[in-house]
């Protein structure tokens, strides 16, 4: 952290002081494409819902610690028993929970970059040693050799599915293969699961594989990224593990009734998850059709893009247009590289132009 002084650096731990916040890297503007949301907002009978559910909540008392009676209802939604659930403050602490209840000192985690860069983060300020797999760096997909031989000393390993920001999928038989092959425990983060075609999920694993977790969110397709809710299943005993490090009362009442409320009207969400999957191939043709452009498949709610200068354009589209794209240029192994959501039909419209205009200024 560069912003450190001379003497909170000789305070803190040496991997704290060697931390780089995670920055989302956000400027306020007219269409935000950056930040993977679902940018069709709460269906208007589930809002409504929603501030009745939020009026009728007690603020005077604390809420239920455990989330029981959410965890009940992800639970017959999902098929399993609630200890098979743990619910969390998002999905950023329920990753922060894995760590801290798996990592640390002297253990190991195998990740597979280019991929979310909280889990770096994470572990370093934990001191979590890492091995990196990374990706091909044509095609994004997993080396699944070097996965599973490093997976084989490995306390911990991470594959997230739909990855962030490629797009990518891991299979159902190559994540078996990967919890048969590790002693620890294997994550596989399945935030943007909803938006995937049939039958992609590892859910049906955790029958079979008591070493799996699988973390969902409401931030994305259920437009709750401002609640800040998640969930995880696992193992009863896993769970019970994650249970021990979680703060207490980390869902708050109001969180707690909004996504009680959501999990109920889940399918009210249908059609707009549907239209994004739609959006998401007519962007990308869209897009490839552009001279210069090179798009990879994807299969969340958002798609990776290369063209050169991406650092620029994606400067002139925020300064310009007021559309704002995620940057990750600079990143290693995406080179000149932008992550974009799929947005309405008239915001993807109002960027593709935008990206063709500007590609023609630059060129």
């Amino acid at each position: 952290m560069a912003g450190l002084s001379d003497r909170v650096r000789a305070l803190v731990r040496p991997e704290i002081a060697a931390l780089s916040p995670y920055d989302p890297n956000f400027t306020p503007c007219d269409i935000n494409l950056s930040a993977n949301e679902n940018t069709y907002g709460m269906p208007e009978e589930v809002r409504r819902a929603i501030d009745e559910a939020i009026a009728r909540s007690q603020t005077n008392r604390y809420p239920d610690p455990m989330s029981n009676e959410l965890r009940d209802l992800i639970a017959a939604w999902r098929g399993v028993a609630r200890e098979n659930v743990c619910v969390g403050n998002g999905g950023d602490e329920l990753l922060f929970n894995f760590f801290l209840a798996f990592g640390g000192p002297g253990k190991t985690l195998v990740d597979c970059p280019p991929t979310f860069t909280v889990y770096d983060i994470y572990s370093g300020m934990l001191g979590t040693q890492v091995v990196r797999c990374w990706r091909d760096d044509e095609t994004f997909e997993l080396d699944m050799p070097r996965l599973l031989e490093a997976a084989r000393t490995a306390d911990m390993v991470m594959v997230t599915s739909p990855n962030n920001p490629t797009g990518n999928v891991i299979s159902r038989d190559d994540a078996e293969r990967l919890c048969e092959a590790c002693p620890g425990i294997v994550m596989i983060d399945e935030a943007y699961i909803e938006f995937c075609e049939e039958g992609v999920s590892c859910e049906p694993l955790l029958a079979s594989c008591d070493n799996l977790i699988i973390l969902h969110t409401f931030s994305k397709a259920f437009c709750l990224a401002g609640v800040r809710v998640g969930y995880v299943l696992a193992a009863p005993d896993v769970i019970e593990a994650l249970g021990a490090v979680r703060q207490p009362y980390t869902a708050d009442v109001f969180a707690q009734a909004t996504a009680q409320t959501v999990v109920s009207m889940r399918e009210r969400f249908v059609p707009t998850i549907k239209t994004i999957r739609s959006e998401r191939e007519r962007l990308s043709r869209d897009l490839a059709a552009i001279g210069g452009v090179r798009v990879w498949p994807s299969q969340g709610n958002f798609i990776l893009v290369r063209m050169q200068q991406a650092g620029i354009v994606r400067a002139r589209l925020r300064d310009q247009y007021s559309i704002l794209v995620r940057d990750f240029s600079q990143a290693p192994g995406l080179d000149d590289c932008l992550r974009v959501t799929v947005g309405t039909p008239a915001e993807n419209d109002r960027l593709v132009q935008a990206v063709a205009s500007i590609l023609k200024e630059v060129a």
